[in-house]
C-alpha cells in the first residue's frame, strides 16, 4: 500500500500500532467517530469500533439545498469530505443540512508522486466512490435511525476507501451484541451478497457474556470463523489472570483489529514484539525486554493531534511487549520453561515500568504486555508468527504491497517471485517467500483444538495483562459440535477468541500460507541471493543505509517494516 513518509505532527499516530473507538454516545457527535477511524486509517493505524450506538442516530437525511464543497488535496480534505457528507445526512442539532455536490479538481491525478505520504496518488476515484456508496448506504435510510449494520458498513467502506487508496493499509474490527442477529449474520454473504465487496475489510466479534448460551456463534463460526468473541468483563476486571481480578481497566471499552489489546475509546497502543526463542538464556532474554519495553514506553511520551486520545493516553500509558515464535520455543523447551520465562519475563517488565515511570515523571502503564498474532515482523526473525502453530513445515509465505513500495524491487532482485494480486493488478504485488521451519516445530495437524485453547489460556494466565491474540484452527467435522461447550470452560480463563475452519482451501489463489513439498522448495529457493536495501553498487544496508532512499529512516509499523 505503499510506503509513509510521515510529518511531524502524525509521528505519534503513526508510530502507534492501534486503536479503537466507541459509538457509544453517538448521538452527541454521530460524524466524529467516522473521522477518527479514517483519519488514522491513513495513518497505518488499525482501528476497532464498537455497534453500541445503534439505533441512537435519526437520519434526517439532506435538504434539496445543494452545497459545493472544494475538496484538499490532503489526508485532513479527505477526511473533511466525509464528514461534509455525513452532517448532511445527520443534520445538526436536529436541523437538516444543505446536501453536498463534490468538486474533486484539487485532488492530483492518479500515478502522481506524493510527497508527505510517499508511494503514488490513487487520484479522486477511491474518494469519489466512497462517496457514492455513503449515500447508497443511508438514502434508504432515512427517517429511520441508523441499526448496527449501517454503523458497520460505514465504517468498512472507509476501510475498502483507505485500501484503494493505495497508500495505507486498513484493519478493522467490529464489535456487536450477541444478540443482534443482524450483526451475527453480517458476514454470510448467502444473506447479504452486497456486502461481499467491502465486507472484508474488518474482523467482526460479539461481546460475549460469561455465562451465556454459545449455541448461535458457535453456528455460525463453524461455517467461516466468524464472528469472533470477546469477553468485555473479564477486558476490564483482569491483568494476567493469574494475578486476580484488580479492575483498574474498568474503562475499556473495546479492542484493536487483532484483539491482542485492551483500549478504551479512541485510545492509542504501542505494540513491540520479543522472540523469547532467539535467546540462548533466560538473562539474555530479559535484557532484551528491557529495550522492547524502553521502546514502547518512550513511544507514549508523544502527543498526537486528537486531543481525545491524548486524554486517555496521558493517563494510561498502555503499551504491549509482545512474545512470538511460541511455537519455536516448544520445539526446544518444555511448558514449564515457558511458564518460568513468562512469569519472569511479566516481572521484569513492571520492574522497569516502576523505574522508568518515575524516572520520566509520568503515571505506571496501566497495562504492559500482550501476544501479537504477528505477520512479516515474525518472519524477519525468522519465527512462527504469536502463539499460532504453522501450517506446514515447509511453505510459501505471502505478503502484499504496493506494485510502487520500494521494497518490490530489491526482492525481485534477489530473486523472490513478485507477482500481481489477482483482483488488484492495478495496485498490489504479492511476494512470494519460500519457508522451511525446524524438525521440531509441531504443525496444525498436530496440535487440537483444545491443546490451542489451553496454550492461549496460559499465555493470559503468566504473560499477557493485556490480551492473547489466538486463532483456534479446528477440524469442522470432528471438532466443530464441541466449539460451545469448549467456550463454556475457557470463558473464565481468555478476554477474546477467533476460530477457523480447516478446509481445503487449495482453490483459492495467493493465499497468505501454503503448504508446500520439499521439491517445490527447492525449486524456488535454488536461485535466491542475499536482499540488498543499497544503492547502485549493491551496497549492504547494513554498512550504508538506505542509499536508495536517501532521506529515509526505518521502523517496523503495523507488522511491516517500512522506510520513512
Amino acid at each position: 500500500m505503499g510506503t509513509p513518509v510521515i510529518h511531524k505532527k502524525n509521528l505519534s499516530a503513526a508510530l502507534n500500532n492501534c486503536a479503537f473507538v466507541s459509538t457509544e454516545d453517538l448521538e452527541l457527535n454521530p460524524t466524529r467517530p467516522f473521522e477518527f477511524l479514517m483519519d488514522a486509517s491513513m495513518l497505518g493505524v488499525g482501528v476497532g469500533f464498537d455497534t453500541k450506538g445503534r439505533d441512537r442516530v435519526m437520519i434526517l437525511g439532506p435538504k434539496e439545498e445543494v452545497e459545493v464543497y472544494r475538496i484538499e488535496d490532503s489526508r485532513e480534505g479527505w477526511v473533511n469530505s466525509v464528514s461534509k457528507l455525513l452532517k448532511a445526512y445527520f443534520g445538526v442539532n436536529g436541523e437538516k443540512m444543505n446536501d453536498i455536490e463534490f468538486d474533486y479538481s484539487a485532488i492530483r491525478p492518479e500515478g502522481e508522486p506524493l510527497k508527505t505520504f510517499g508511494g503514488v496518488s490513487s487520484g479522486p476515484r477511491p474518494l469519489r466512490e466512497l462517496h457514492e456508496s455513503i449515500r447508497g448506504v443511508l438514502n434508504g435510510r432515512i427517517g429511520q435511525r441508523m441499526d448496527s449494520r449501517a454503523i458497520v458498513d460505514l465504517f468498512n467502506l472507509i476501510g475498502r476507501c483507505v485500501v484503494s487508496g493505495n497508500v495505507r493499509r486498513s484493519a478493522e474490527i467490529a464489535f456487536g451484541d450477541p444478540d443482534d442477529i443482524t450483526f451475527m449474520d453480517l458476514k454470510d454473504y448467502d444473506k447479504n451478497p452486497e456486502r461481499a465487496a467491502f465486507g472484508w475489510s474488518s474482523n467482526n466479534s460479539i461481546f460475549a457474556r460469561v455465562g451465556m448460551d454459545y449455541t448461535e456463534v458457535a453456528k455460525r463460526l463453524r461455517v467461516n470463523g466468524e464472528p469472533g468473541l470477546a469477553w468485555l468483563e473479564n477486558m476490564q476486571k483482569f491483568g494476567r489472570m493469574e494475578d486476580g481480578p484488580n479492575w483498574k481497566d474498568k474503562r475499556v471499552k473495546g479492542g484493536n483489529p487483532c484483539l491482542e489489546q485492551s483500549l478504551e475509546s479512541y485510545e492509542l497502543c504501542c505494540l513491540v514484539e520479543t522472540f523469547p526463542a532467539r535467546h540462548a538464556s533466560l538473562s539474555e532474554y530479559l535484557r532484551t525486554l528491557k529495550f522492547a519495553y524502553l521502546y514502547a514506553k518512550t513511544v507514549t511520551l508523544r502527543m498526537t493531534h486528537w486531543p481525545e486520545t491524548n486524554r486517555v493516553m496521558l493517563r494510561n500509558r498502555r503499551i504491549g511487549c509482545s512474545v512470538s515464535g511460541i511455537a519455536d520455543f516448544l520445539g526446544k523447551h518444555n511448558l514449564e520453561e515457558l511458564r518460568q520465562w513468562l512469569d519472569e519475563g511479566y516481572r521484569t517488565v513492571q520492574r522497569w515500568d516502576e523505574v522508568y515511570s518515575n524516572w520520566f515523571c509520568i503515571p505506571r502503564s496501566i497495562k504492559t504486555t500482550s501476544v501479537k498474532p504477528s505477520g512479516t515482523v515474525s518472519l524477519l526473525a525468522g519465527a512462527t508468527p504469536g502463539m499460532h502453530f504453522p501450517e506446514s513445515r515447509i511453505y510459501i509465505r505471502r505478503m502484499r504491497m504496493s506494485k510502487n513500495d520500494p521494497l518490490a524491487i530489491p526482492l525481485r532482485a534477489a530473486g523472490y517471485s513478485v507477482v500481481p494480486a489477482i483482483g488488484q493488478e492495478d495496485t498490489t504485488v504479492v511476494v512470494e517467500m519460500p519457508i522451511k521451519l525446524a524438525e521440531g516445530v509441531r504443525v496444525q495437524s498436530e496440535v487440537s483444538m483444545f491443546e490451542q485453547l489451553q496454550l492461549a489460556a496460559f499465555l493470559q494466565r503468566y504473560w499477557a495483562d493485556n490480551q492473547v491474540s489466538c486463532t483456534i484452527t479446528f477440524d469442522p467435522v470432528s471438532e466443530g459440535p464441541h466449539i460451545a461447550q469448549m467456550l463454556q470452560y475457557f470463558q473464565y480463563q481468555l478476554k477474546g477468541v477467533s476460530f477457523l475452519p480447516k478446509f481445503d482451501y487449495s482453490k483459492y489463489p495467493q493465499l497468505p500460507y501454503e503448504a508446500i513439498g520439499e521439491e517445490l522448495y527447492e525449486k524456488m529457493t535454488k536461485d535466491l541471493k542475499p536482499i540488498h536495501f543499497g544503492g547502485e553498487k549493491g551496497e549492504s544496508s547494513s554498512t550504508k543505509g538506505h542509499d536508495c532512499f536517501p532521506d529515509a529512516v526505518s521502523f517496523c509499523n503495523n507488522d511491516s517494516c517500512e522506510l520513512h
